[in-house]
């Protein structure tokens, strides 16, 4: 959904923050990196930053020029974090990936275009873009690293296109939830543990007993969850644990 969206990066000083782009623009499934006039490209240290994004390197396209780079692209935005003399329309960021991903026409091509790292985009280059793209971020320090920027841009337009990410991590709650039966079980247990450790004073116990209820309700325990509980509790009693 995001092949529409060009990253066209100016005069790159740095091969290593090419390479970082790569990666930022692989994390989020965008692959179409041009660049214009890179100081060194292709480089060993571009290659090492990209830390596996060497497809997206390899098929980066080098121009001469901003407006070679640009020539096929029917909208063209250029990242600047500073304010400009003359009144240019802006966007942000999140307003881009709103409008515009997911409702091209086929065929429709638009370039998100960065600048050099230590000065951006000139007046002349900004006069070949539409938009002004914007990060807000602290106006009393609003420069971003170049590979930060194109990562913040490209995630904006990851999440507009309603792509997922599925997570491999834990058991992704494959177990049921433990039903209103097993945990009045839980808690009478959970009852008769405390009063045979001696922690449960029988004054105090309707009130105790109500706060943790609460707290266990809150976790909506599953129920493997609850079996451990219930294992600690029985160990406690075994044991005698006071």
């Amino acid at each position: 959904m995001l092949s529409n969206f060009k990253v066209v990066l100016v005069e790159t000083s740095h091969p290593g923050n090419i390479g970082a782009v790569a990666r930022a623009m692989k994390n989020m499934r965008m692959n179409q990196l041009r660049l214009v006039a890179p100081k060194l490209f292709p480089h060993a240290d571009a290659t090492a930053r990209a830390s596996g994004a060497d497809d997206v390197l390899r098929s980066a396209e080098v121009f001469t020029s901003l407006a070679d780079a640009i020539a096929d692209c029917q909208l063209v935005l250029g990242a600047s974090a500073r304010d400009r003399t003359i009144s240019w329309p802006s966007l942000t960021a999140r307003e881009v990936a709103q409008r515009w991903v997911g409702k091209l026409e086929a065929g429709q091509q638009v370039a998100l275009v960065f600048g050099r790292e230590n000065s951006g985009l000139n007046n002349a280059e900004l006069d070949l873009c539409h938009y002004l793209l914007r990060i807000p971020c602290n106006q009393d320090y609003s420069s971003l690293n170049l590979a930060a920027a194109v990562q913040v841009v490209a995630y904006e337009l990851f999440v507009a296109s309603g792509q997922e990410t599925v997570s491999r991590i834990g058991d992704q709650g494959e177990e049921p939830l433990a039903t209103a039966e097993q945990m009045e079980s839980f808690y009478q247990h959970l009852l008769q543990t405390m009063a045979d450790i001696g922690f449960l004073q029988p004054e105090r116990s309707k009130s105790i007993m109500r706060r943790l209820r609460r707290l266990f309700n809150r976790c909506h325990l599953d129920t493997k969850e609850l079996d451990i509980l219930r294992g600690i509790l029985r160990f406690s009693q075994n044991h005698n644990i006071k």
